[in-house]
């Protein structure tokens, strides 16, 4: 049943670190960092976790190629995700490793008793087919052409004695549960309908386990030294492990009394739909609230590939235009759902056409005009403005709230060009001191609500702009309990707020 809370708990799925990260990775936490401002923005209590998935065949095998132990592989990596996390601003809570012996582990080990005590583990040999890159066995649905329809090459044949799950018994649970009233939400909504259908193509039970002899890097199997356990009990546990599930630190406040939100990527997704629901349920938890399932970032139109050389290195974008023009972009061209493309050329424009010149130009230009005029800043009665900030809030805070980021943010871009759209048509240079003093007063009053209504976007910009028009609140925008009252949405809301400060350009141009 669908919860309405003001304690917010948002994942992302764990990163693999066999090797840097990449910009999927930024693309899903740029995401989920968004959700989880505009939760703390709008007053609500934010638990933001991630983490990374650091066992598995991948791993053993990069740490065996390079001559290193798994766990120096991970150890060397991970922090590569720390720093650039850090550096894009996104504010966590939590960060959690699979590798964590003291936090992670003791949960694992818990749930996997709780399922084997429910009777849903089952040991027996298993044929299949093996794709290392998706750490999973694939089905022939799974298949193109005899190879994995994402790594497009052929899974390896596999024979050996696994500890299998039985999904397949939940089957009219997770038909009722992913229905339109069922109480788990996937956004956007034809992902459901996807998930529903795989359902009705019959589930299979899943393998939980891999032999020692052919996985050795992982979490032991209970009572079992023969067996490690497979990526679905470790991976997916780090949503509860970190809260400390099933151990003497347990805290379910913000998970039995929270809403809950996984975003995580649209190849994962049938997952979290299904066995993680279904491991919870036989673990006597109750599922999540809703899956928030972003798509694939391709480059210049083709997938992201070595091979290919269009592999775009976050840090690189970092460098040439800054950590808010990455998110901006992110946000801006990839509606949550579907797929994106990071095209240089488009990011050029984007900088240029909105950051630079709509907003940028826009604050300098009032910021110049008002040191000349002197006059106090002073916002005009409402009417003076044609448009009703009170529906231009009420339809940012619904987009907001329905996850559709990138419109949310169009809608900012769009009040940047009717504010350079005003200052040209009513020429304040030219106007009486009383008519200045309002115009200028207008546009003011304008980027104090833009730039509320662009923190969580690109917070650090953000800051930025409300410093320079010195407005009174502006030193607290990046605490996290600082929430957007509805005191600052109303017009001419501060009237402590007299002078505006020095100009500073927010967007430098690049060559």
């Amino acid at each position: 049943m669908f919860r309405m809370s003001r304690r917010q708990y948002i994942t992302t799925a764990i990163d693999y670190p066999n090797a840097a990260p990449h910009m999927g990775h930024v693309l899903e936490k740029v995401l989920a960092d968004v959700c989880a401002r505009w939760f703390r923005l709008r007053g609500d209590e934010v638990r933001f976790q991630i983490g990374t998935d650091e066992h598995g065949v991948k791993i053993a095998r990069k740490a065996q190629e390079e001559s290193l132990l798994p766990k120096e592989l991970v150890d060397r990596n991970v922090p590569l995700f720390q720093e650039l996390y850090a550096r894009l601003g996104i504010q966590y809570d939590v960060f959690v490793r699979t590798t964590d012996q003291e936090q992670h582990w003791p949960t694992v080990t818990a749930l996997w008793q709780k399922l084997r005590d429910a009777g849903r583990l089952e040991k027996r040999s298993y044929t299949g087919l093996y794709c290392s890159g998706c750490e999973r066995f694939l089905t022939k649905k799974d298949l193109e052409a005899g190879k994995c329809l994402i790594h497009k090459v052929e899974p390896e044949k596999v024979m050996e004695e696994n500890y299998f799950f039985s999904l397949s018994k939940d089957t009219d649970w997770l038909s009722a549960l992913l229905a339109a009233d069922g109480g788990y939400t996937m956004i956007p909504k034809f992902r459901a309908s996807e998930t529903l259908s795989l359902i009705e193509q019959g589930l299979e039970d899943v393998s939980f386990s891999r032999p020692r002899s052919s996985l050795n890097w992982g979490i032991p199997v209970p009572d079992d030294p023969d067996h490690v356990m497979y990526v679905w009990c470790d991976a997916l546990t780090n949503y509860i492990s970190g809260l400390g599930f099933f151990t003497d630190r347990e805290d379910r406040a913000f998970w039995d009394d929270a809403e809950v939100t996984h975003v995580i990527g649209k190849d994962i997704a049938r997952f979290h739909a299904l066995i993680w629901p279904a491991m919870l349920r036989h673990a006597g938890v109750r599922p999540p609230d809703r899956l928030l399932i972003h798509g694939f970032l391709t480059s210049e139109g083709e997938k992201m590939s070595k091979s290919l050389g269009n592999v775009v290195a976050p840090q690189d974008v970092i460098e040439k235009y800054g950590v808010d023009a990455l998110r901006f972009y992110l946000s801006h061209e990839v509606p949550v759902g579907r797929d994106g493309d990071f095209a240089w050329g488009r990011f050029s424009e984007l900088y240029d056409s909105v950051l630079r010149n709509k907003l940028g130009n826009l604050l300098q230009r009032t910021l110049v005009l008002l040191g000349k005029d002197g006059s106090a800043v002073q916002a005009p009665p409402e009417q003076f403005w044609p448009e009703s900030y009170g529906a231009i809030w009420q339809e940012y805070t619904d987009g907001l709230d329905a996850y559709d980021m990138s419109r949310v943010l169009q809608l900012s871009v769009r009040k940047m060009e009717v504010c350079n759209a005003f200052i040209d048509a009513n020429e304040p240079w030219k106007k009486s001191a009383e008519d200045r003093k309002a115009v200028l007063g207008a546009l003011a009053e304008n980027l104090r609500h833009i730039s509320l209504m662009l923190l969580p976007f690109i917070p650090e910009t953000a800051q930025k702009i409300s410093t320079q028009l010195n407005v009174p609140y502006a030193k607290k925008m990046l605490e996290k309990d600082f929430v957007i009252t509805p005191e600052m949405k109303q017009w001419g809301s501060q009237k402590a707020w007299k002078k505006v400060g020095e100009p500073a350009i927010l967007f430098p141009k690049v060559e």
